[in-house]
């Protein structure tokens, strides 16, 4: 069976919260897709027309992709931040938490650049993996990581039962001051 934090499984549906925000991202962007894994946001985003950049430390999953989107294999917890001195016109973070990266991610934006993140929350290491407390955000944790710096669109922290149990917290902002246009659901 696939793991919900890690599929291996390209056929895996995207976040239901990553698609419906990537909307907001600029027509034609770039996006980066940190963590990638085998790609299932990466693809998706890509057949949207928009420009992808995945990493993540085993990138083995996305070698049938590599025509399509710039892949790059990298650790990125131990060593210096990889694309520092770019910027994207999103960044897409899912089942995924280091908190040095919260900077970085930041001064990643351009300008109107839009990130969506979503990972586990507190509360999770009662429903499953993952139960390291250094891997789950306590309630709140994103707006106060991200909201002086970006414009906080959505946010979320509760529980879900789809796919499987687990405690969730989303959010999408973007790097701009004027009121955004959300999509339509």
């Amino acid at each position: 069976m696939p793991s919900f934090d890690r599929p291996t499984d390209t056929q895996i549906a995207p976040s239901p919260w990553v698609m419906r925000w990537s909307a907001l991202i600029r027509r034609g962007g770039t996006v980066l897709d940190v963590a990638a894994g085998h790609g299932r946001h990466a693809r998706a985003l890509a057949a949207m027309g928009l420009r992808v950049v995945a990493t993540d430390v085993d990138v083995s999953g996305l070698a049938d992709v590599t025509s399509q989107i710039d892949v790059v294999a990298a650790d990125l917890e131990p060593g210096v931040w990889p694309f520092a001195g770019r910027t994207f016109d999103g960044i897409v973070v899912t089942n995924y938490l280091h908190r040095p990266h919260f900077p970085h991610l930041i001064a990643g934006l351009a300008d109107g650049g839009v990130l969506i993140f979503e990972t586990f929350g507190q509360g999770n290491e009662k429903l499953g993996r993952p139960r390291n407390p250094d891997f789950l955000l306590a309630p709140g944790e994103l707006i106060a990581a991200f909201g002086a710096a970006l414009q906080v669109v959505a946010y979320e922290h509760g529980a879900e039962h789809a796919p499987r149990p687990a405690v969730r917290q989303r959010l999408c902002a973007i790097k701009q001051t004027a009121p955004v246009p959300l999509p339509q659901e």
